[in-house]
């Protein structure tokens, strides 16, 4: 930092502009710009880990009577705990909209743009047929604006997430996808307990999740975790956490060894801790047919439960049922089709659904069992052992010539990764939580000069007296439209007067900042916080017109043209700028 010196921001030639534009993008957080500077995934990871936030869970009780506890015990109780303090929230008015004009112009010279518009969800991809079929932009509340037009769904910080309680409808904090990831990356480590190597952070164009190596592997998916049982159990909540992975192709893959990006020819992360990662999450994405495996598949296919009976053993003989029928009955049940409860279950049902003969042309369900336990080590990969399977599910029923297969597709999916890339390993972030945040930050610290990902973790933590100005300054003059918008119908006075009177205090602690529209967002901001707002507001208005900033510790004086503010600040910042 260069304290008590003038900054012009127009004429600085400190930094080269890919500099400027990817160090300014650590302090957005953009999904745009995460897709087009992989390496800040794993920086807001680390912002958070650096972040007092999460470390003060751990003063909680919850988290006090899981120390000690296994690290699934600990994860599943962290679950519980964003589940009841955290929301989804992917509202397009939240960070504002921005053109894809505007950012194919900002990102030509780093990316190719046609590359960039079949590989990102904001720039055009729509994904694979069930994408296409889902109408993306209506999907995601696009479709009452112009095709030009996209959000600039900022990533939150905790902070930011935490912050969400202050706006209005909102009761609890909240995130989007790629914030929640990144929150359960800090968390699973600080809380959890789970090395930093074994937690790998998923993104595809239109969805971030995480893989964690422990036991038979974890997925995160927003506010939840997901065994790999409950990966297999039909539910309409795992399919919607399976579609992501199912039908898309994965862009980055990133842990504390580094990434790989599906765009560019090199890849950091280290090769061994990759295919140990992948290869761990190919066995989590792959489980054997069994009955149990069965019964869940067609809970989640229902169109296929027409295939199929169920029969009963009663009173020496046997009736019949059809499947769907009871799967409607598991809706009001504690007792399920899967399981050694589905006698149980049955009984529930009234005698007057039941036939006393088999119903033509479907398959009856419990023959699979007998199949099942004689061929108890089907491999899906040896033709013979699928033909078996296939041949199990012929019938006259027209569409239960295609079970087998779809039972196939449900029982294994192939993640489509990164091609082979050129590995360029740079050093693993090693950290341990027992070392404390203290320590941790040291370490961080003195890693910087030599790590490009933890020097842009800092910039993501936004304390500006451990960075340089420029990256911030630029952020939040030029993409912090909500704030802007928000007073387009006020005079300059007047909307000058309504930053200045928000509620007193930063949503961040210690001397971090907020940008122009988390203070907006959340009504409130120190006085170093409001003075960045209200240049924002008047160089939108009037760009050439200079704005002066005194940043003088416990007072931030603003300036421009005849006009000056005066206002509070508890950030203890010195510097004197020119915008």
């Amino acid at each position: 930092m260069q304290d008590n010196q003038t900054m012009n921001m127009n004429q600085s030639n400190k930094q080269t502009p890919y500099w400027l534009e990817k160090y300014s993008s650590a302090v957005t957080l953009g999904d745009m710009e995460i897709f087009v500077f992989p390496e800040l995934l794993y920086a807001l990871v680390l912002a958070n880990i650096m972040s007092p936030r999460i470390w003060a869970w751990m003063e909680e009780d919850w988290a006090k009577k899981i120390q000690g506890k296994s690290s699934n015990r600990r994860v599943q109780r962290m679950k519980q705990y964003i589940m009841d303090a955290y929301d989804f929230n992917l509202d397009l008015d939240t960070w504002g909209l921005t053109t894809k004009a505007k950012e194919m112009e900002r990102f030509a010279s780093i990316i190719d743009p046609d590359i960039l518009q079949r590989s990102n969800a904001l720039f055009g991809y729509e994904g694979d047929k069930y994408y296409f079929d889902l109408d993306i932009r209506k999907h995601f509340g696009l479709d009452n604006y112009h095709d030009d037009i996209i959000p600039y769904w900022k990533t939150e910080t905790v902070e930011a997430m935490d912050a969400f309680r202050n706006k209005e409808g909102y009761n609890m904090g909240a995130g989007e996808c790629v914030s929640l990831s990144t929150l359960y990356a800090a968390a699973l480590f600080i809380v959890g307990g789970v090395e930093l190597e074994d937690i790998l952070l998923l993104a595809t164009p239109l969805h971030s999740q995480n893989f964690i190596n422990m036991g038979e592997g974890v997925i995160t998916n927003n506010r939840r975790i997901v065994t790999k049982k409950m990966w297999f159990n039909g539910s309409e909540i795992t399919w919607k956490a399976q579609r992501a992975i199912r039908n898309e192709k994965i862009t980055i893959v990133a842990n504390n060894s580094g990434y790989i990006h599906t765009m560019y020819p090199d890849a950091t992360i280290d090769p061994d801790s990759y295919k140990k990662n992948i290869e761990k999450l190919r066995e989590y994405l792959t489980t054997k047919i069994d009955m149990e495996i069965l019964s869940n598949f067609l809970r989640q296919h229902s169109d296929l439960q027409t295939c199929f009976q169920i029969r009963q053993d009663r009173h020496g003989g046997h009736r019949y049922i059809e499947t769907e029928k009871v799967f409607a009955y598991e809706h009001g049940s504690s007792y399920r089709v899967n399981d050694n409860t589905r006698d149980k279950l049955l009984d529930e049902i009234d005698t007057y659904e039941f036939y006393a003969e088999p119903i033509q042309g479907r398959i009856v369900l419990n023959n699979f069992e007998d199949f099942f336990k004689q061929n108890p080590n089907l491999d899906l990969n040896e033709p013979k052992d699928l033909a078996t399977l296939l041949d199990a599910f012929s019938c006259t029923n027209a569409k239960a010539r295609n079970v087998g297969q779809r039972l196939v597709e449900f029982c294994h999916i192939d993640p489509r990764l990164p091609e082979n890339r050129n590995f360029v390993p740079s050093p693993k972030i090693e950290l341990k939580a027992e070392w404390g945040r203290e320590r941790i930050l040291e370490v961080l610290e003195g890693m910087r000069e030599t790590h490009p990902v933890v020097d842009l973790a800092f910039y993501a933590y936004r304390d500006l007296n451990r960075t340089d100005w420029a990256p911030f300054v630029k952020a939040a003059i030029e993409r912090n439209p909500v704030v802007i918008d928000a007073l387009r119908k006020s005079s300059e006075s007047d909307a000058v007067e309504k930053i200045s009177s928000l509620k007193a205090g930063s949503i961040y602690d210690e001397n971090r900042m907020a940008q122009p529209d988390e203070v907006w967002n959340f009504q409130r901001g120190d006085g170093a916080e409001k003075a960045f707002a209200i240049a924002a507001l008047l160089k939108h208005r009037q760009p050439d017109r200079p704005v002066k900033l005194l940043f003088a510790g416990s007072k931030v004086s603003i300036s421009w043209e005849n006009q000056s503010r005066s206002l509070e600040s508890t950030k203890n910042l010195q510097k004197e700028l020119e915008l």
